[in-house]
């Protein structure tokens, strides 16, 4: 099966559906936050996504596609960061925080795996 968009791929939909439940969640903390934590963990869960499409769009080039992944996986890592800020603010449940945690993991583990083997994803001309 070919894959013709970034969009297509299951980290992305993972990624994708992580950010859009951290922006409902974020919906009710604090206030105060919204220049601080909201702000940040919902720009880093989002940028997940779009330096993923970035990426996909120079997977002809493979440092270019590799340095994007890692940014990809740098802001997933952030994303980690700010979910544990927010479980240990109160502002998240235990539930909450291990569901979008295991799925932060997820889409860690798939971007790993993307970084080790990216050849399947290049474009060779």
């Amino acid at each position: 099966m070919k894959i013709n968009s970034a969009k297509e791929l299951k980290v992305y939909e993972t990624a994708y559906q992580l950010a859009m439940d951290v922006f409902k969640v974020s919906k009710r903390w604090p206030a105060e936050e919204k220049f601080s934590l909201t702000d940040q963990i919902r720009r880093s869960s989002r940028s997940v996504c779009g330096n993923l499409d970035e990426a996909w769009a120079k997977r002809r080039y493979t440092a270019y596609f590799i340095s994007k992944l890692t940014d990809v996986d740098g802001e997933n890592s952030e994303t980690a960061t700010w979910l544990s800020f927010a479980k240990d603010c109160g502002y998240l449940s235990p539930e909450d925080y291990t569901e979008l945690s295991k799925r932060c993991n997820e889409v860690g583990k798939m971007i790993g795996s993307m970084l080790i083997k990216p050849e399947p994803f290049l474009l060779i001309i």
